[in-house]
């Protein structure tokens, strides 16, 4: 059930707080160590000022667009988020529900709670599937495997993990697998009720794609013990070509923040990049998304589609991401405020919220296509402080600072 007195993703975020147990909700609402790059993902997407436009007959707006060959109802998809599916029960299924019938991809995660198999049988059309490289190559090879078996339509490789960054909340929460059963968590999930009994009826409380499936790996302790051990510091680009001979489909590379490893994702086979500090929950004191995007964009040109996530949080979001060179963009905390609110219709509410958004700020922007939005919707660049706008539109897209100047990928 819808609920009629949301009128933006805050509100919605509101709502989950208060039915979402504590250690699963500050798993999502947080940041790695101070939390300045989170912070700022948000801080600096509004400091870029849209330019209105008038008079410019916007009665037919075009919100649609195409993201790696295929149609979608706006230039959006739903990033993978790992234990969506203790937000709600079976939340994977349910977000994925919502995506699809939205018209947007949904991209299930490696350490999702319900499993590559179940999103293929509940939803019955292609998603993405992220994919991280762990030690145990045999088990990725395999995982590989079964997303090409459950109908996924591209892989999405994370290579911004190779160790974990430290969230102060979750450790105070004692958020670990399985969760530290303390006095105040045990209290936190009472207080739940609903939540309680959603999770007692649901079969889908552990890690669905590889508890069962790893060497090893029987329950959720098991599983304690394997991820311990995969962190893998020794990833390198070999990786990624590995990956990519060995998948067949599209390939999206994400965790990308400089213009340089752009343009080697591109040489390792990459169709497209994904603008990412992991919603500044790995190395805090990074760029943010949108600071790092010009110059991204720019190095990789036409050679492969970019993409955005971190901090998007409304249609206008979706719209200064597109001015300053991505293709889409990706939402992960703003569709699982959705989820912890509402279940399937909780995230359908966050889509439509985001496209009615998008939408109204294009026809305010005197832009009636998707497709056409650049630069010159972008009134102000205060994130650039050595561009102003008396330079457009010959650097549109917002001069690089030196630490970012690179010229395109050879």
């Amino acid at each position: 059930m819808k609920h009629p007195a949301v009128t933006c993703i805050d509100d919605l975020q509101r709502i989950a707080r208060r039915r979402v147990p504590r250690i699963f909700y500050d798993y999502v609402d947080s940041g790695s160590w101070t939390e300045a790059t989170y912070r700022a993902n948000a801080r600096d997407l509004s400091r870029l000022t849209l330019r209105q436009r008038v008079a410019r007959n916007v009665a037919d707006i075009r919100t649609g667009t195409t993201l790696l060959g295929n149609g979608a109802s706006m230039p959006l998809a739903l990033a993978p988020a790992g234990l969506a599916g203790m937000l709600h029960p079976d939340g994977e299924i349910l977000a994925a529900r919502a995506a699809a019938a939205a018209g947007v991809p949904f991209t299930l995660s490696t350490v999702s709670i319900c499993a590559l198999e179940d999103i293929a049988r509940h939803v019955g059309q292609p998603f993405w599937f992220q994919l991280y490289i762990m030690k145990d190559r045999a088990f990725i090879a395999r995982l590989i495997d079964r997303a090409r078996a459950a109908g996924c339509s591209t892989l999405v490789l994370t290579l911004d993990l190779p160790i974990q960054g430290q969230r102060h909340k979750d450790i105070r929460n004692g958020l670990a697998v399985p969760p530290r059963l303390t006095v105040g968590n045990l209290l936190a999930m009472l207080s739940r009720p609903r939540w309680c009994v959603g999770m007692l009826r649901t079969p889908r409380r552990t890690f669905g794609n590889i508890v069962g499936h790893a060497d090893g790996v029987s329950d959720t302790y098991g599983f304690a013990d394997w991820v311990s051990r995969q962190f893998d510091r020794t990833v390198d680009w070999d990786d990624v070509r590995w990956v990519r001979d060995r998948w067949q489909g599209k390939l999206v590379v994400k965790g990308i923040l400089d213009p340089e490893d752009a343009c080697l994702a591109v040489q390792a086979g990459a169709d497209a990049i994904v603008v990412s500090n992991h919603g500044g929950r790995q190395l805090d004191g990074a760029p943010s998304s949108i600071r790092a995007l010009p110059a991204i964009a720019q190095a990789v040109g036409d050679r492969a589609e970019v993409l955005m996530d971190g901090g998007i949080r409304s249609g206008q979001d979706i719209v200064r991401a597109l001015a300053l060179g991505a293709r889409g963009v990706m939402i992960g905390r703003a569709y699982l405020y959705g989820l912890g609110a509402g279940g399937q219709d909780g995230v359908t509410q966050c889509l439509d919220l985001l496209r009615k958004e998008f939408e109204s700020t294009m026809a305010l922007c005197g832009i009636t296509a998707a497709d056409a939005i650049d630069a010159d919707a972008i009134a102000s660049y205060r994130l650039f402080p050595s561009l102003s706008t008396a330079d457009a539109p010959a650097m549109r897209l917002g001069e690089p600072e030196p630490a970012y100047r690179l010229s395109a990928c050879s």
